[in-house]
């Protein structure tokens, strides 16, 4: 077991109470991917470490390898200013946080992931439309997960006997045949809406009319949503709550 230490610039994604005064924290680094780690926080409940150990909050730490999946935390400050996050802002970056955790595996290293996390969170706190960011992000963490979309079939195969087309994760874009569409389960999208959704994350065309961003949010959530196996995301509801 080796007890090197490593120095990083990392985030937390989430923290929660452990044995002995102790947090279970999950962070993204910025060399070793998600990593889980202990840290040792005190009684106090002005505790400095517990202070840091919030989301949105750049942070250079210090940990040493306790074992093949845990590491703990020798020293922990703060790099950079929190991030200024509000309502929507900030219900974003909740759910960003959560698709880490969730789908992202331990211990892989993923710079250009924690990049992509940290430009997100900036382009957040500058009130910038969310959309268009999540979607950047959603994209960036699928080709970290080894994921990415064919559209060509959306070009090559449209035709006027082809209502639209669905997406399946083993096999990516099928078209649903008009004659058929009566028989598919399997939502299924506009083909000129996946043509701009193509055009516009692959060759930086335009920005999407509102139709089309929301082909691209519903495409986005079913493969998404088939990664996590049909459970829910918890952080959904924050945004649901703030309708009301």
């Amino acid at each position: 077991m080796s007890n090197k230490l490593i120095e990083q610039n990392a985030f937390v994604l989430h923290a929660r109470p452990f044995q002995e005064n102790q947090q279970l924290v999950e962070l993204l680094t910025e060399y070793d991917g998600k990593v889980s780690a202990l840290v040792y926080v005190g009684q106090s409940k002005r505790s400095i470490k517990k202070g840091l150990l919030q989301p949105f909050l750049p942070i250079k730490l210090i940990f040493k390898r306790q074992d093949a999946h845990l590491k703990r935390i020798t020293n922990i400050e703060a790099s950079a200013k929190s991030y200024a996050l509000s309502k929507n802002s900030l219900y974003s970056a909740f759910y960003i946080n959560e698709l880490l955790v969730r789908l992202l595996n331990d211990d892989i290293m993923c710079e250009s992931l924690f990049t992509h996390y940290q430009t997100t969170l900036s382009l957040l706190s500058q009130n910038l439309p969310i959309a268009p960011q999540l979607r950047r992000f959603e994209l960036a963490l699928l080709d970290e997960l080894g994921l990415s979309f064919d559209f060509s079939p959306v070009f090559d195969e449209n035709s006027d006997s082809i209502a639209g087309f669905y997406y399946l994760a083993e096999q990516g874009f099928m078209p649903a045949y008009k004659y058929a569409v009566n028989h598919i389960t399997t939502p299924y999208f506009n083909t000129e809406h996946l043509q701009a959704i193509a055009e516009h994350v692959y060759y930086e065309k335009q920005q999407l009319n509102a139709e089309a961003e929301q082909t691209f949010k519903l495409l986005m959530r079913d493969v998404i949503n088939h990664l996590l196996d049909g459970k829910p995301l918890h952080s959904r509801k924050l945004f649901t709550k703030n309708k009301k």
